[in-house]
């Protein structure tokens, strides 16, 4: 079906009701299946493991020993001078009381003295299952309701992994819904300033909202029913992505339709139209960004690897409800919408001569100066990138404010060996238990190792770390473990538990920034060439795309050190940033450059340049604040993964949208001209018509089909 063939079905006279009764009938069965979506998210290791590391493997060996997932939650009890026989009966009875807590499993050890005789330890192991976090955190919370948090010079703390990840169950609590208000009253303000219109803001809030809960529904049943893997990043991201692309897609379709119905005395013909012109590049700019999106399905990390598809969705459901029910709703409601500047029919095109033709003339002066200067400045915003360290975070350094379980982890490192209550896990085959052992606890940095417990030929041995389990002096001895146990004959060691973990998943990520970077800088370089027909302006677009990419990397990590005191930043936060930055920002070189070939055809390359961007300037620059504003949204969660991913998409995208596509790529057009489309036909257009232009008003045409 062609576009034209699909913008008669959607808005004719009749056509526009069903579409809209349509709709009404999809969210009436998607309201009640996107409202379970959050029973259906596995937020358990194995859903954020890489599938084939070696600490994932520990994890399932692990079931052989207990049927459950077990984390420890660890109170520490302190005392500066010493520790009083009334602290001592108290950590006792606090112990006995934890036992019977519904969640806590097996032997509460403890309370167990330190050294200095300043502190005591009781350790509860709590049962994971299904409900990952959210169980966590309720067992958590009754174990804090029989300790308290001390009195008269007694401190109590719980700590310990269950400790840390009871608080990050409570960062992401709630994280749909405040996601999705705080999105919703970002969008809103925008699109009222960029509108100036009291009514017609809604319709495209209101077609978001459609289509984020279609595609919450869909989601919930294919993770129901097809085991798509859902967690709570990949659900929070859903919200933000489905309305800030939505939304610059409804952005770009409202502003062709207000042109053409300065064209068109009907409005369903205006909008036939606006569809025909607009949803070409609507289309691929979808397409460009669920297939770069899809790229990471091909993650080693799980949680990157289950987003690829949940946020693939998500940009397919939204183009399909901005390409339907938004026209239709337009087109029901009429020119009042725009109130109270209306677009009547035969007035002038206010984008002719507004700001981004008067910057189009200043650029067209200088053209190769312009785009010169603009490449080194951002060369120089790139120079930051020698602050990233993207290494991963310590648990000290997730939260963008100090965590209970933080404070913990430090006063049970003053008193005990810091790996105290997070092991070292190691589980070989048991006939060679003794060379195990002895090269396990021969490495430096182990401060204990366990005695074997043994069972179905295999056995486990559990080592408590000198070091904080979260530094890299844990890290550099889980090395050196399997290092020490991995060449012994017949044994098979596999060396796991939560140090392990993060170096995995950290080394997952890596891995993954390697292998999805180029490949998705491949398919969209591919897509861009199929669509414009060229291969010099894809490989430039691609160019000004790195280097805005690491220009706003550099300043984030400039910021992140120096602004806002961040220990460091994620290892996935490079790709992260670079396929939100990518697949998104590729939106708007689309959206310019597909009205760039189309004047380019009647006026040449350097006149259309100017006319492509007088009249997309505009609303490039309104999709790029509405989706900057989106993701900044990312910073109301606690959690600095997140803050620093909503800062970096947010500044990325403002600086793609004010620099790079209205100066820099106007810029290599009017300096280039017809050779962007080498080896296309424009190339072979008559020279003549596309000379080097001075300045002169910019006249929107109407193309014939």
């Amino acid at each position: 079906m062609t576009t034209g063939s699909f913008a008669r079905l959607v808005c004719g006279r009749v056509s526009k009701w069903i579409v809209l009764a349509l709709w009404i009938v999809v969210l009436v069965f998607a309201g009640s299946m996107a409202g379970k979506l959050g029973g259906v998210e596995k937020n358990d290791n194995a859903s954020w493991l890489p599938g084939d590391a070696e600490a994932t493997q520990v994890a399932d060996l692990q079931k052989q020993f207990q049927p459950d997932d077990i984390v420890p939650a660890i109170l520490v009890y302190e005392r500066v001078g010493g520790i009083t026989p009334a602290d001592q009966q108290k950590a006792a009875a606090d112990a006995k009381a934890i036992a019977s807590v519904p969640g806590v499993t097996g032997d509460v050890v403890g309370p167990v003295p330190s050294e200095d005789k300043e502190a005591l330890q009781v350790i509860a192991p709590i049962k994971v299952d299904a409900d990952g976090w959210d169980k966590i955190a309720g067992t958590v919370d009754q174990i804090k309701s029989i300790s308290g948090t001390g009195e008269n010079g007694l401190g109590i703390y719980l700590t310990g992994p269950a400790g840390v990840a009871a608080d990050s169950a409570s960062a992401f609590e709630g994280i749909d819904g405040t996601l999705l208000y705080t999105t919703l009253i970002v969008v809103a303000i925008i699109l009222l300033v960029t509108y100036r219109s009291p009514v017609l803001w809604l319709l495209p809030i209101i077609t978001a909202g459609a289509a984020l809960t279609t595609a919450q529904a869909v989601i919930y049943l294919l993770a129901k029913h097809a085991g798509l893997v859902v967690n709570a990043q990949s659900a929070g991201i859903l919200t933000v992505l489905v309305f800030g692309a939505g939304t610059d897609y409804a952005l770009l379709l409202v502003a062709r339709y207000r042109e053409e119905l300065r064209r068109h005395a009907d409005r369903h013909e205006a909008m036939m139209f606006a569809l025909h012109r607009a949803g070409p590049a609507i289309i691929a700019s979808a397409a460009t960004v669920a297939v770069g999106m899809s790229c990471l399905m091909l993650a080693e990390v799980n949680s990157t690897a289950g987003l690829g598809p949940v946020a693939a969705l998500g940009i397919v459901v939204g183009l399909l409800a901005m390409m339907s029910l938004l026209p239709a709703l337009l087109v029901i409601c009429g020119r009042w919408l725009f109130w109270p500047v209306r677009p009547r029919y035969g007035t002038a095109e206010p984008t002719a001569t507004g700001l981004y033709a008067r910057m189009g003339d200043r650029i067209a002066r200088r053209p190769r100066t312009v785009w010169v200067t603009t490449t080194v400045v951002l060369g120089a915003m790139a120079l930051g990138l020698l602050q990233l360290n993207a290494n991963g975070l310590s648990q000290q350094d997730s939260f963008t404010s100090t965590q209970p379980s933080v404070t913990g982890l430090q006063v049970l490192g003053k008193h005990y060996p810091a790996g105290q209550g997070d092991p070292v896990i190691v589980i070989a085959n048991a006939p060679q238990k003794d060379a195990v052992r002895t090269a396990f606890a021969g490495v430096p940095g182990i401060a204990t190792v366990s005695d074997p417990v043994e069972k179905d030929g295999l056995v486990q041995f559990r080592g408590t770390l000198r070091a904080a389990p979260d530094s890299q002096e844990a890290e550099d001895t889980v090395l050196a473990v399997r290092a020490a146990v991995h060449p012994i004959p017949g044994a098979d060691a596999k060396v796991g538990g939560t140090t392990a973990m993060t170096y995995d998943i950290n080394e997952a990520n890596k891995h993954d920034n390697r292998l999805i970077i180029p490949l998705v800088l491949l398919v969209v370089l591919v897509i861009l060439a199929v669509l414009l027909r060229s291969l010099v302006a894809p490989l430039l677009l691609i160019a000004t795309v790195v280097l805005s990419f690491a220009a706003a990397l550099g300043v984030s990590a400039l910021v992140f050190r120096h602004v806002f005191g961040f220990g460091g930043e994620d290892t996935a936060f490079p790709l992260f940033v670079f396929v939100f930055l990518v697949a998104l920002g590729i939106d708007y070189n689309i959206f310019l450059m597909t009205r760039v070939r189309e004047e380019a055809r009647q006026h040449g390359t350097r006149r259309g340049a100017l006319i492509g961007l007088a009249a997309t300037g505009g609303v490039i620059t309104s999709a790029g604040i509405v989706l900057a504003g989106t993701f900044a949204a990312l910073g109301s969660l606690p959690l600095v993964a997140f803050a620093e991913i909503g800062f970096a998409v947010a500044f990325g995208v403002l600086l793609d949208t004010l620099i790079v596509r209205s100066v820099l790529v106007t810029a290599l057009n009017l300096d280039i001209g017809r050779w962007m489309w080498w080896p296309g036909k424009l190339t072979r257009q008559d020279p003549a018509v596309d000379a080097p232009i001075s300045p002169a008003p910019v006249v929107l045409t109407h193309q014939p089909d």
